[in-house]
């Protein structure tokens, strides 16, 4: 017992060697205490749970962002300002000789003189008294508010990612198969069930008929048995089994003398050994591989990584600059002490680095990927992970399974040959529409009738709905063709009663089925063509029953070979009539009447080549199909999607080296036979020159790629537990058209949040460069902290959040992905951005200059610039949108947003209890006049720019 559980090659030893090391009898059993003990030693059988999302984790894990960072950074330094500006207002305040002192050095007043706090009468004339240290009157109120205005920022962005992401996740949680399984035994010589989970190695395992596996069993005796490996394998086909010992290594899907945990019986009984469970099962295996591999970050996250640090990096020099300029240049506090001097100068230059930050950016990028999830959603792609739905935009290679994403998984009749013709066979999977056409002419389905009688008898196979079957699919895939035809597969077997049969063996390689009817006895027998053909003495050819010949035999071996290079899977069909039943096997199959062929496969989608086409040629996408299935059965499937180039197998993946292979991997379009170890190495070679990876696929064997994968996609309708858990998206309805819907999606939301990011940019750089020269030439703030804060929050936030729900630019496919992996922002982009912010600043100045004349226009010079700003950052919104070529009204939302803003606007400068609080004030016809004029001439200035940017600064692949 001391081997069991290990990576023991059970398939190489003979029944009897299994039973004796594995300490078992299978008439017997495992006995109770034994069966006991066991579970004690190996533990359940099942893998090791993943643990659930903790909502506390999933709420915190939305603070790893840089930008997240910065700003709470910002937010503690200027709450920290604050609380520091109040301690040494308390101290520095100038009362009695220090005052009387200050003034007598600043207006001349002698000590005698009396002194108001507003007013100063001996001057003969009133006049406000300047504050001796202005930013520290407003320090602490403004400080506190912009600290609590970014922690609430942070907070609603956290929010917003956990909700969804969270909501994501519960999903998830629904799809999951829940239902208990359980596992039929013998043990103490009974046969008894008992949950899958209490089974363990060495217990005698009855399968069944549609039963799922529920560990990794040697068999030790078979009858008929079939497995659909599909989900381990990828092989679409159902697998028999066999009892035999192997003598060489094989793969898992050449290991005929066992069965795994996870696939199910297609057809057939066995009784084997359990070699295997949980963890050390082929699927646990799988899992402990999932787990191994490493989840990188998503294009977008490096991006705005990226964006991050050079945000960082650029307002730390902003700090620096500005307090330079404030410490050195301000009059205002040229006569201060240096303690008053330095502390003014480094809160102005942390509350100016504090608007710079754009802090509406982190949130409207959750915003914009949270609404772009949810249209996937609409189109059945559930989104897992908000990152993905960029991810999916820079996507320039999709690696696909074969069976179940680019086919259906169901097997199809595509050729019949019968009376030496061919004839086609239209219609994917269970599906029961279809036709039947002989050189691009429809053909009756009752002409074809003898031969598609025969695989509706001689079948042990139910259709429950066009998608769900009970039994064997290629018997399944005879019941649908034979519904085509307008067979009904129930009314037949009644009125021909099956009352004997002779079973398929691998000796054999065909089945019988004896049937009464009211002439007799009908028998009606399929296999393989060469089996069936030596029990057959007549063919019929044009309706007639004709001796077969040495000549027939060679023409009926040449179709089935012609059909087969086709990589279809073939069968041969017989039936004979009889009076008398007959006695036993070899008369039932003997002068049998051999009547065709039926020629099947798993084929692509109906959907798949066109959408397979609208990649490749249009979308410069690669489409790269990787299947466990044969090299044959893969490579005509390419053919007919249209994925041309090499086919690599398994084996021939393994016998290259690793520079081999990445060198030749750009030319692979097709893996045949692969494992999930070569899925993996797959996605690491395409990844190492620099593709953007999307992996489909809905087996266990499909996780570890599709985790390792840019983009993991999994399937919800047929996919494991194992390939959801793994992936970024979930397909809910297992289409490959879902995933270039998501694609276009994903170009969508890059396109999107590049907008807003420029527009946002545009908007802080226009802000600093207005602010830093307005310190140099006026040595006045052309807006306050609080006046920048709401501009970047609320007027900016409104419409930023807006342009998150633009649809995609129409034809957005067409573009190549180097468009779409590119930064965010690249150097035309930044150009553009720094000239329209030097422009907007040069007419905000100006404006300014022509308005302030001293303290007492200070604050409509600053209710000029305030709108000003406003009204110029909305033309730059105009400006960006209108270079998409997307209708105005195709966004709603947008127009109430920028209509809010305004109105936002409008209530701060002109709605006085609003006014006060941020030091705004009326302003004349004359001024919006002058806004509207510049409005215009920046929007024409930047239109005649564009295009001269676009020919300096072509927008190019990245090296």
């Amino acid at each position: 017992m001391g081997k069991v559980q290990k990576n023991i090659q059970y398939y190489q030893k003979d029944t009897d060697a299994v039973e004796e090391e594995l300490g078992v009898w299978q008439a017997k059993g495992l006995s109770s205490a034994e069966a006991e003990k066991r579970l004690e030693q190996f533990g359940a059988n099942s893998l090791e749970a993943k643990k659930g999302v903790s909502p506390f984790i999933l709420f915190f894990s939305q603070f790893k962002d840089v930008l997240i960072i910065i700003l709470l950074v910002a937010a503690l330094v200027s709450g920290g300002l604050a609380f520091f500006g109040q301690g040494e207002a308390e101290h520095s305040g100038l009362t009695g000789a220090d005052r009387t002192k200050y003034l007598d050095e600043k207006y001349g007043i002698t000590q005698g003189a009396v002194v108001c706090d507003a007013v100063i009468p001996e001057c003969g004339y009133y006049e406000e008294l300047p504050d001796p240290y202005p930013a520290e009157a407003h320090a602490e109120s403004e400080g506190y508010t912009e600290s609590l205005l970014i922690f609430a920022i942070v907070i609603a962005i956290a929010i917003t990612g956990f909700l969804n992401e969270y909501k994501a996740e519960k999903t998830v949680e629904a799809l999951r198969k829940l239902v208990s399984q359980n596992a039929k035994v013998r043990r103490d010589g009974k046969e008894i069930e008992i949950p899958a989970s209490e089974v363990v190695p060495g217990d005698i395992v009855l399968l069944e008929e549609g039963q799922k596996i529920p560990a990794d069993i040697r068999l030790l005796e078979v009858k008929n048995i079939r497995i659909n490996e599909a989900s381990l394998t990828g092989e679409s086909q159902p697998v028999s089994k066999f009892t035999d010992a192997l003598e060489k290594d094989a793969t898992i899907g050449d290991q005929t003398n066992m069965v795994f945990s996870g696939t199910f019986v297609a057809s057939g009984t066995a009784e084997g050994v359990v070699v295997g469970t949980g963890n050390s099962t082929e699927i646990g295996k799988i899992a402990t591989l999932v787990s191994e591999v490493e989840t990188e970050q998503t294009p977008m996250q490096k991006k705005l990584d990226a964006l991050g640090k050079q945000l960082g990096v650029g307002i730390l020099a902003i700090c620096a600059v500005v307090f330079i300029v404030i410490f050195f240049f301000d009059r205002e506090v040229m006569d201060a002490t240096l303690a008053a001097r330095l502390i003014f100068a480094f809160t102005a230059a942390v509350a100016l680095a504090v608007a710079a930050i754009p802090e509406g950016l982190a949130f409207v990028v959750r915003i914009s990927l949270a609404l772009g999830a949810r249209r996937m959603a609409a189109k059945n792609a559930l989104v897992r992970k908000l990152s993905a739905v960029e991810a999916l935009g820079s996507t320039d290679t999709i690696c696909s399974d074969k069976t179940g994403t680019l086919t259906k998984g169901e097997m199809t009749v595509r050729k019949v040959w019968f009376s030496d013709d061919t004839y086609d066979v239209t219609g994917s999977g269970y599906n029961q529409k279809g036709e039947f056409s002989q050189g691009g002419h429809t053909v009756k389905g009752d002409e074809l009738a003898a031969i598609l009688r025969v695989g509706a008898l001689c079948n042990d196979s139910q259709l429950k709905d066009d998608h769900t079957i009970l039994g064997d699919p290629t018997e399944a895939a005879l019941l649908v063709s034979a519904k085509k035809a307008g067979f009904d597969y129930e009314q037949l077997n009644k009125q021909a009663k099956r009352i004997d049969e002779v079973p398929f063996s691998s000796d054999r390689k065909r089945m019988s089925t004896v049937h009464k009817v009211k002439s007799g006895y009908y028998i009606a027998t399929k296999g393989a063509a060469e089996s069936v053909l030596e029990h057959c003495s007549y063919i019929m050819l044009n309706g007639k029953k004709v001796r077969l010949t040495a000549a027939h035999k060679k023409h009926v071996l040449e179709a089935n070979e012609q059909l087969a290079s086709e990589a279809l899977r073939v069968l041969g069909f017989a039936y004979k009539q009889a009076a008398q039943l007959p006695k036993n096997e070899k008369a039932i199959e003997k002068d049998l009447i051999f009547v065709g062929l039926q020629g099947m496969m798993d084929p692509p989608r109906e959907e798949v080549v066109e959408v397979v086409h609208r990649v490749t040629s249009e979308a410069g996408m690669d489409v790269i199909m990787i299947t466990g299935d044969h090299a044959a059965t893969a490579s005509a499937v390419a053919a007919e999607i249209g994925i041309e180039g090499d086919t690599v197998t398994g084996v021939e993946l393994d016998k290259m080296s690793q520079k081999e292979f990445e060198k030749r991997v750009e030319e692979i379009r097709v893996y045949a036979r692969v494992n999930p170890e070569h899925k993996i190495r797959i996605v690491q070679a395409l990844k190492s020159h620099g593709h953007q990876v999307a992996m489909t696929g809905d087996g266990v064997n499909d996780a570890p790629a599709i985790k390792a994968a840019d983009i993991g996609i999994a399937m919800g309708i047929n996919g494991t537990d194992a390939s959801k858990e793994a992936s970024d998206m979930i397909l809910l309805d297992d289409q490959f058209l879902t995933i270039i819907n998501a694609i276009e999606e994903g170009r969508g939301i890059f396109d999107n949040v590049r907008k807003f990011v420029n527009y946002l940019l545009s908007a802080n750089i226009a802000e600093v460069i207005s602010i830093l020269f307005g310190v140099l030439i006026f040595q006045d703030l052309l807006l306050t902290a609080a006046q920048l804060l709401f501009i970047n929050i609320v007027t900016d936030g409104l419409p930023a959040v807006a342009l998150g729900s633009d649809p995609a630019e129409k034809g957005i496919m067409r573009f190549k992905p180097w468009r779409f992996q590119g930064d965010i922002l690249n150097k035309r982009i930044w150009t553009e951005m720094f000239l329209f912010g030097s422009l907007m600043s040069i007419a905000l100045l100006i404006h300014f200059g022509y308005v302030f004349d001293g303290p007492e226009t200070d604050t409509l010079a600053k209710s000029v610039a305030f709108i000003g700003m406003v009204v110029y950052e909305m033309v730059r919104l105009i400006d960006i949108r209108t270079d998409y070529h997307i209708r105005w009204f195709s966004n709603p939302g947008l127009s109430v947003a920028i209509a809010g803003s305004f109105a936002l606007l409008l209530a701060v400068v002109y709605v006085p209890a609003f006014a006060n609080v941020f030091g705004l004030t009326a302003v004349s016809a004359v001024h919006w006049y002058i806004i509207g004029a510049v409005s215009v001439l920046l929007f024409v200035l930047m239109k005649i720019a564009n295009p001269i940017l676009d020919r300096v600064m072509p927008d190019v692949p990245s090296a």
